[in-house]
């Protein structure tokens, strides 16, 4: 459980200081609605550092701060203090940059299921995977809303179909600047933006994508690009996860 804990970046540690700082405040002052709510994000947060280890992953530390973000402004600051109604851009934001982190699993699991081979789909098939893997779990969730609300009684729909339809919208537009980022990775072999984390997962998990991994080493910047990432994270205060 420790080992878990450790490696993650500074705004990873935040999060779950605020976590648990505001949790114990509420169940002092008696508000046990934010305090459950609290222990429950910090919770799934904790999750993906469970999953990794139970599987021998090593995920890129910012695409954990990126989930640990989202958790903390869909579960916490959402539904406990209420942001979806106090901003009308919230639910549009979220829905923005779950877009983008699931289109980038979307090319990391294309190029696991061709072991990671870069010649075994070409760039714009892995990129229009990946755009229609993240597009669809956007439609599944509004297909979840639409039976919480119908079964339930919930407003999670706000306005129904104009909801629904801009949500996608965002949806497809998240998944796109992913799906472009995988492209670019894969044809230009780009290691900027987003292209930076497809990057970074592949030489972590080199086991898993031996080829993928070869063509980066092959192009001299496997080994200067990850001391970049070492450098970046201790500024941030961030140890190296990967032994």
């Amino acid at each position: 459980m420790i080992r878990m804990l450790r490696g993650h970046s500074f705004i990873t540690y935040t999060v779950w200081a605020i976590l648990i700082v505001a949790s114990v405040a509420a169940f002092v002052l008696g508000d046990l609605m934010i305090g459950a709510v609290g222990l429950a994000t910090l919770a799934l947060s904790f999750a993906p550092a469970f999953m990794a280890e139970r599987w021998h992953l090593k995920i890129p530390v910012y695409f954990y701060s990126g989930i640990v973000l989202f958790l903390f402004g869909t579960v916490f600051l959402g539904e406990a203090f209420n942001f979806y109604e106090r901003f009308w851009w919230w639910d549009l934001f979220l829905h923005g940059t779950s877009a983008m982190g699931f289109g980038i699993v979307g090319v990391v699991l294309t190029l696991l299921m061709f072991e990671g081979d870069q010649y075994a789909a070409p760039p714009y098939a892995v990129a229009g995977i990946s755009f229609s893997f993240a597009v669809t779990i956007g439609a599944v969730w509004e297909i979840f809303e639409f039976g919480m609300d119908q079964l339930f009684g919930m407003n999670m729909q706000k306005s129904g179909l104009v909801d629904t339809m801009t949500d996608l919208m965002v949806d497809c537009f998240g998944a796109g600047l992913a799906a472009m980022s995988g492209y670019a990775f894969l044809k230009f072999r780009s290691r900027y933006g987003l292209s930076a984390i497809i990057s970074e997962f592949i030489l972590r998990n080199r086991r898993f994508f031996r080829r993928a991994a070869r063509e980066i080493e092959t192009d001299g910047k496997a080994e200067t690009h990850l001391d970049r990432l070492e450098t970046h994270s201790r500024t941030m205060g961030v140890g190296r996860s990967d032994d």
